[in-house]
């Protein structure tokens, strides 16, 4: 019964363990909201009709000029 209950005590703590375990991503908040604001001048732009601007070769995508 013993062997029972040493296992039951180590499968908890093995899962409390596994269960506190966070993954943190941290995005750059300038370049989300460059992304941001491209995206909704691209959806402002199709809802006018307009084409969307193509990216000039060499450049990142969301850098203005």
């Amino acid at each position: 019964m013993a062997k029972l209950a040493c296992r039951a005590v180590l499968l908890a703590g093995a899962l409390t363990l596994v269960g506190c375990v966070t993954i943190n991503i941290y995005f750059p908040a300038a370049a989300a909201e460059k992304a941001a604001d491209r995206i909704i001048d691209e959806v402002w732009q199709l809802k006018n009709g307009a084409a969307p601007k193509a990216e000039e070769p060499g450049t990142a995508p969301g850098d203005k000029k």
